[in-house]
């Protein structure tokens, strides 16, 4: 999730937050909630279906039924939250499957007859599509399933149906809206339905906090795992790159890509990350993970786990809403009080020198990148090189530009190949900047355990005249190192949820978890969405 009209990341964020203060407030008491009915599975944990599932009380059928119910009800109608662009007609009959393999006693793992939704940019050799929201893409056949799919289905997980997203992962065009593709439409926010769910990973944002399914699946260049997760109240988990394998992923920028997890508690994302971790012969990155990824990150689940930790807190990272601060002190209050040394503030000097050489790495990257997915998909797409996704947008400008442009495309297209010295300068410049004097820096002055920073801001009105409001957020640092961050609820403004994040070295996820798990545990912050038709907005 990208908007790189700006020179630096700074530039963005003071013209964002001008902008947000020029908006007229909402009115004072909230519109109505959209009439939705209670459902059986709200809030329900994967381990809680696990058990259901072990002891008869559920059937791996019945609760691919129930979501694919839930998701006609109040996805497809009541408040239309949109979020699920392609439902998997293969569903129950998956799951039936499952249930045999259950009766004959072979149990693949506590994800066996779990429904999950997954990002419609991970590709599926089934009868599902794979079109990263984009129009061009329809009717494309990918060979296989990508690693992540491939894994998800071999932990015994129904993959129920595909989400919807920014289209192209937010890397189109300046000033664009997330949650909105060509194909998909505009998805919205279950806490106050005129606000943004943010992006790229919006629709599996507003598919998991709305119990739409138990759990969605992600991706995440920079910020599209945890800031959808933080403004729609989940927990987010962006992996080390390199610990998920990418292949058969839509990319932009294989320096930063990476799938992750998008869940309602931390103990539900570590089950799904340790079924997705792993070496994939296809992703050369994923081999750096050997000796460092974990069979089992559920074994990190400790409530004590935030017990003489050292945390730094990256206070440039902060500042940018008032509302989220107050809501900052009282995590940082309660990471006090479960123990945690808190070292207030660590200077990260790498902050506002990444944004000018990851804009240059990740153009480059995007053209070479979506060329070789292109080329893997062979005769079976109508689109093959990047020139002719820009072509089909132009010819198909109604449908696929009626809000913003192409202009990230177009600068892409621009670009020469990544053997170019520019090229080669930004992506020494970013991993010298955000690891070398940056995370590593800091972490290794400190001795810390982990960074903390509000993740982003609270949810802004979706708007297709200007695009985006964003007023702040700590996904860059991380993002451009390749580098683990996760997001938890930490409270409210004004009812829209907001996120603290966790982030630090390389391979560092067991650390993160165990931090972040004791955190949800000590403050239980979550609350889920009530479908307001809008914020209510007015004296605290």
């Amino acid at each position: 999730m990208m908007n790189p009209k700006f020179t630096t990341r700074r530039d963005f964020l003071k013209s964002t937050i001008v902008a947000a203060v020029a908006a007229p407030l909402l009115q004072a008491e909230p519109l109505p909630r959209a009439r939705v009915s209670s459902f059986a599975l709200d809030e329900v944990t994967i381990g809680e279906l696990h058990n259901g599932l072990e002891s008869g009380k559920f059937t791996a059928r019945k609760l691919a039924e129930l979501y694919l119910e839930r998701i006609k009800q109040i996805d497809k109608s009541g408040p239309t939250l949109n979020s699920v662009i392609e439902l998997n007609p293969d569903a129950t009959a998956i799951a039936d499957q499952l249930d045999a393999e259950r009766r004959t006693k072979k149990v693949r793992g506590p994800l066996h007859g779990i429904p999950v939704l997954i990002k419609d940019n991970i590709a599926t050799a089934d009868k599902m599509q794979t079109t990263a929201g984009s129009l061009a893409l329809v009717g494309s056949k990918p060979p296989k399933d990508s690693f992540v799919a491939a894994r998800l289905r071999a932990a015994g997980a129904v993959i129920v149906g595909k989400t919807n997203l920014s289209e192209w992962a937010y890397f189109r065009g300046e000033h664009s809206t997330s949650g909105w593709s060509g194909r998909g439409g505009q998805t919205h926010n279950p806490y106050a339905l005129d606000r943004n769910p943010s992006g790229s990973s919006s629709g599996s944002a507003v598919a998991a906090a709305a119990s739409l399914c138990a759990a969605a699946i992600g991706t995440e260049t920079d910020g599209s795992i945890v800031s959808p997760s933080s403004i729609n109240g989940l927990v987010g988990i962006k992996p080390t790159v390199g610990l998920v394998s990418r292949a058969g992923i839509v990319p932009i920028g294989h320096t930063q890509d990476t799938a992750g997890l998008m869940a309602r508690t931390v103990a539900d994302a570590a089950a799904l990350l340790s079924a997705l971790a792993g070496i994939d012969e296809n992703d050369e990155a994923t081999t750096a993970s050997r000796g460092h990824f974990e069979a089992d990150y559920t074994k990190f689940l400790t409530s004590s786990g935030l017990k003489g930790a050292r945390l730094g807190v990256v206070r440039k990272l902060a500042g940018f809403n008032r509302h989220v601060d107050r809501v900052f002190e009282e995590a940082l209050a309660a990471l006090k009080h479960a123990g945690a040394e808190i070292i207030d503030p660590v200077e990260v000097t790498a902050i506002g020198k990444v944004d000018a050489p990851e804009f240059q790495v990740l153009h480059f990257e995007f053209k070479a990148d979506l060329n070789k997915y292109l080329a893997w998909l062979g005769s079976n797409t109508q689109v093959h090189t990047l020139k002719e996704v820009i072509e089909f947008n132009e010819r198909n400008a109604a449908r696929e530009m009626p809000y913003f442009g192409q202009e990230l495309m177009q600068k892409s297209e621009a670009k020469g190949d990544l053997s170019s010295a520019d090229y080669q300068k930004a992506l020494a410049d970013c991993r010298r900047l955000s690891r070398v004097e940056g995370i590593d820096s800091v972490m290794e002055k400190h001795k810390l355990d982990a960074l903390v920073a509000p993740t982003h801001s609270p949810a802004w009105p979706t708007d297709f005249i200007n695009g985006d409001h964003f007023s702040g957020g700590s996904s860059t640092l991380p993002a451009v190192a390749g580098y683990p961050h996760i997001t938890v609820p930490m409270g409210e403004v004004f009812g829209l949820p907001v996120g603290i994040s966790f982030f630090g070295r390389a391979w560092s996820e067991a650390t993160l978890i165990k931090l972040a798990y004791a955190f949800e545990q000590t403050t239980k912050a979550r609350k889920p969405p009530r479908f307001l038709a809008s914020a209510q907005i007015g004296p605290a």
